[in-house]
């Protein structure tokens, strides 16, 4: 059967649609809210679109920017500037004035097609040079290309039709979870690989198909699975704009939807917004995750929910889609994202030596197949340190099972190294993940003049809060000690990509509020109210004088060592100023606002009450350092 997906599937794209428009040309091939395109419609539709191109002077390779968010015409404009022998480039309709300019000028794109509402940020960030810009929508105005026009009108010159599959044909930007964004360079022969080997073959895709699309259009997998192989093997695919729960719901209950794909974040709202109703989905045989892999809390709900498993696996913008994949129906194994696609080549190697790991042991994945890129767009530097000797180096770090299934465990450069030791942000999140309270987590490393570096736990808390203590007792039971984040912090939200991946360059720049600080071991419990946002890395005083200098400070309950590091550390790091038995005899004794602040200690508990602020409660726990007491003060 592989043999004859391979035979029918991996040729030009222009003989696919021509096929179908032959075979199947009233059968709807793309949906979205405002309007359908059957397979005679697309093929004829992306014909003028190309033709019109080559009319107005676009050399073969030149790259057109695809500026448009889940509709038709983006799928047609894909193919469109295909068929004019050019490249696509997809680009988020979310982008900046910046990270815009940034990709326009790196792809050094000679058209954009877009719709009206980002017409005037397209104008306003365009490199200078002869450009042209096509519009979607009403009042394109004078500077600009009716798509429509385009897309109803004959042109001049036909479509070239020419681009072979082994030639540049499509420019996707990575997500940039690490960094800026780079160009990934890949051929036709390379997506429409994983159509033949992967999406037709394993998952069943089919022109009997139709697809629920609620991700981005622009991304890697809404590139390689939607427009690639639904074009390739002649299904049907509806377009939603977005990820609403409500949407997809309203879809699913409205159309008898086969294929569904969705990121983890997607399928918990599903779950939710479900309910208690008993929703059943008789005609739903997969349901496709992509941007990681679920926990299997969620795998147990979703099919508990609608009867159907999350198909789980593994995949990059490097190599055009998935390359390792769970089989929807075959084995159940919890955490992996499944077994190499066949015909890939796929090794956990050491990332120092290029040896494989043995079995069960953690190790950096390298792959090799026809569906690798090409390489990364205007930067032979970056190229090179990722294809190697027949290999892409992912970055990505795994450990294989006896049975040949991976388990994704992190980034090589996500690392978090704690005196010597590896921590992967990706384990601390699992667990955090399962905590009541926790509507979402994200682990990042905080620079310690102690340890190099230490775990930080940033978590979005539900609408009842999260309860510290619990979380610490959680992470201490189910990871080694020095995985457990030294910190606890609140915030509004995490910075993710398109696909839902944390965007972890980011974290350590993003506003949050100090739930609680761990020591190495047992720990240090911090709990107060709500204060202004602080730095991720805020650990250093502030800069010009404390709040509390020059205020009188008081001790009460036990005394001790512990009450004198703190006093101490809020005399000398502070300037705060002890209050002396003279102050009480010339004034009688001071009321709160008087001290200034006052530190009370009882066992292991330490509360610090600053005059017109509410007090925070410090539990500490065995083995503290004084550093870690300070830090928690400050």
């Amino acid at each position: 059967m592989l043999a004859t997906f391979e035979a029918d599937l991996i040729r030009p794209l222009p003989e696919l649609l021509r096929a179908h428009a032959e075979s199947r040309g009233t059968k709807v091939a793309y949906s979205d809210e405002r309007r359908a395109v059957t397979h005679a419609e697309l093929e004829r539709r992306t014909a003028r679109l190309g033709g019109h191109l080559v009319a107005l002077g676009l050399p073969r390779g030149a790259r057109v920017a695809l500026l448009l968010g889940n509709r038709v015409e983006m799928v047609e404009s894909y193919l469109g500037v295909h068929r004019a022998g050019c490249v696509g480039v997809p680009v988020n309709p979310h982008s900046s004035d910046a990270e815009l300019r940034y990709l326009l000028t790196d792809s050094d794109a000679h058209a954009v097609i877009t719709d009206s509402a980002h017409a005037d940020q397209v104008r306003a960030v365009l490199p200078a040079g002869s450009r042209h810009l096509v519009v979607v929508g009403d009042g394109p105005g004078a500077d600009v290309l009716s798509y429509e026009d385009l897309a109803t009108r004959e042109p001049a010159v036909p479509a070239r039709d020419d681009l072979g599959l082994d030639e540049p044909a499509f420019l996707l930007y990575t997500s940039g979870t690490m960094g800026r964004p780079k160009g990934v360079l890949s051929t036709q022969r390379a997506v429409l690989w994983n159509a033949a080997h992967c999406y037709a073959p394993l998952l069943g895709l089919s022109p009997a198909d139709t697809v629920l699309w609620p991700l981005p259009l622009f991304h890697s997998l809404g590139h390689n699975l939607c427009l690639m192989a639904v074009t390739a093997v002649g299904a049907g695919a509806h377009l939603v704009p977005g990820f609403s729960a409500d949407e997809v719901l309203d879809e699913l209950r409205a159309r008898p939807y086969t294929f569904l794909v969705g990121v983890p974040t997607m399928y918990h709202n599903l779950v939710r917004a479900a309910g208690t109703e008993g929703l059943t989905l008789p005609a739903l045989r997969v349901a496709f995750v992509a941007g990681a892999v679920t926990t299997p809390a969620l795998a147990e709900s979703f099919e508990a929910a609608f009867g159907v498993r999350l198909t789980d696996n593994y995949g990059c913008t490097e190599t055009s889609g998935p390359t390792i994949t769970m089989r929807p129906g075959g084995e159940r194994v919890s955490g992996s994202c499944g077994l190499p696609v066949p015909g890939m080549s796929a090794r956990v190697v050491d990332p120092d030596t290029g040896a494989e790991v043995p079995t069960g042991q953690e190790g950096e994945i390298w792959l090799s197949g026809p569906n690798v890129m090409l390489g990364y767009h205007n930067r032979p530097d970056a190229t090179a340190e990722v294809l190697r000797d027949g290999w892409y180096r992912t970055g990505d770090l795994a450990r294989r099972d006896d049975a040949g299934y991976f388990r994704i465990t992190g980034r090589r450069n996500a690392v978090i190294i704690r005196g010597g030791e590896n921590v992967h942000p990706t384990e601390i999140e699992a667990v955090l993940a399962q905590m009541p309270g926790v509507r979402d987590a994200a682990v990042t490393g905080l620079a310690d003049e102690e340890f190099g570096q230490v775990p930080v736990a940033l978590v979005v808390p539900g609408p009842d809060g999260v309860d510290c203590a619990e979380l610490f007792a959680r992470c201490r039971r189910d990871l080694a000690y020095f995985k457990v984040p030294v910190e606890i912090r609140a915030v509004s939200g995490l910075p993710k990509t398109a696909t839902g991946k944390i965007a972890r360059e980011t974290l350590t720049e993003l506003p949050g509020r100090l739930l609680a600080v761990s020591g190495p071991h047992d720990g240090l419990h911090l709990t107060g109210p709500d204060g202004e946002p602080t730095p991720l890395l805020g650990t250093e005083l502030p800069t010009g004088p404390s709040p509390i200098a020059g205020h009188r400070l008081t001790l009460e309950g036990e005394a001790g060592e512990l009450a004198q590091l703190i006093a101490d550390h809020l005399v000398s790091g502070h300037g705060a100023r002890r209050a002396e038995p003279s102050d009480t005899e010339r004034h009688g004794e001071p009321s709160a606002a008087e001290h200034g602040v006052t530190a009370t200690v009882t066992g292991s508990v330490v509360t610090l009450a600053v005059a017109g602020s509410a007090p925070t409660t410090l539990l500490l726990g065995e083995g503290l350092t004084g550093h870690r007491i300070r830090n928690a003060v400050d």
